[in-house]
């Protein structure tokens, strides 16, 4: 058995040696222009197409991992970071509790967006790629067969022309003409319906992937801004209890009596004008005044009821006349410049807390 095992693999090595040689000799024929190749143009254009889409899906497929490499390596930064924060962060600081959950909440949204570029947006382009190695290889056995095609065709024609005509030959070479036609044209139909099937689906690939990046991005970002804005306001009374205690430490440790007086003074007196040392001359304050803050950024005012800034902008922040008006990290204020020159409480405007500070 192995014998005729050998003897099987040893015909079919010949054969196909023979095929190669056959095609090659086809080919130089054919760029010699002493043979006529069946050309498609249409079909090489779908081709031409097909190679594009492979290389582009290819390319974004890399670019997608290189992003969700960035992702995790952000991270495992931000994760870092906030374990810092947590080991200094002293246990009778204000907002303990709450630096440690929004540790752990940040650590998970940071997974949790990971985890859906990989599981969506990477599976599906894995799944659209992993087509296009099978059907390369059916483009390039039908190349081999249209050469076979040709060669069968060419070699029938020679037959037929011959001066001395051999039947058997003739009718022998009609039939391998009819049977390398058939295989060609069977992979030919098939390639010339899947590949722009093929072609169009590569729109509604690139559309799921960048929406569902969008939404996925989306989601992050807003649910982060949350978490960071929870972190600045836990920094933010932080921050105010320890300048509260520093200045209830400076004011018992003068002992001035006059201090003591002007505090009682300004109980007995509660229904006088508010004062306040403003730019180093005493004015008098807005109604409705809280605080002041100092503008850390420059801010463009999109909306008619909004207060542009420019950084170091001093605002005297107010209350606003109806509490449910005033959104989340929204304040109102004038600019104490403005304030100072013409006293007009009707140029007040609504600003982002988060970009300025209290002074």
């Amino acid at each position: 058995m192995a014998e005729i095992g050998k003897g099987v693999t040893a015909g079919k090595l010949a054969s196909n040696v023979q095929k190669k040689f056959t095609r090659a000799q086809e080919k130089v024929l054919q760029k010699l222009g002493k043979a006529d190749e069946t050309r498609d143009t249409a079909f090489e254009e779908t081709v031409v197409n097909f190679n594009k889409q492979m290389a582009e899906g290819i390319k974004l497929q890399k670019d997608l991992k290189a992003y969700l490499v960035a992702v995790k390596t952000m991270h495992d930064a931000s994760r870092r970071l906030q374990d810092c924060l947590a080991d200094m962060y002293e246990p009778e600081w204000f907002g303990k509790e709450e630096v440690d959950a929004l540790a752990e909440d940040t650590d998970m949204l940071w997974t949790d967006y990971s985890q859906k570029i990989s599981e969506n947006s990477l599976t599906s382009m894995d799944s659209y790629l992993a087509q296009f190695p099978e059907i390369k290889a059916r483009i390039a056995k039908r190349d081999r067969k249209m050469v076979d095609f040709d060669s069968a065709r060419h070699h029938f024609a020679a037959l037929q022309k011959g001066k001395k005509k051999d039947e058997a030959k003739i009718a022998k070479a009609e039939e391998e003409l009819g049977r390398a036609q058939k295989v060609f044209e069977e992979l030919n139909v098939e390639l010339q319906d899947e590949l722009p099937v093929l072609w169009d689906s590569r729109v509604g690939l690139y559309v799921n992937t960048f929406q569902n990046m969008a939404r996925y991005q989306e989601k992050f970002h807003r649910e982060m801004g949350k978490l960071t804005q929870n972190l600045n306001d836990v920094m933010t009374k932080l921050d105010e209890q320890r300048l509260a205690k520093k200045g209830g430490k400076a004011a018992g440790a003068t002992g001035d009596p006059e201090k003591s007086e002007g505090a009682n003074h300004s109980a007995a007196a509660d229904s006088s004008p508010k004062k306040a040392v403003t730019n180093s001359s005493e004015g008098e304050l807005p109604p409705g005044f809280i605080y002041k803050v100092k503008a850390m950024h420059d801010y463009v005012a999109t909306d008619g009821d909004e207060l542009e800034l420019k950084s170091g902008d001093m605002v005297l922040v107010l209350a606003f006349d109806n509490p449910d008006e005033q959104d989340d990290g929204w304040l109102m204020g004038i600019k104490e410049s403005t304030w100072l020159q013409n006293r007009n409480i009707s140029v007040k405007g609504v600003f982002p807390e988060n970009f300025t500070q209290k002074v």
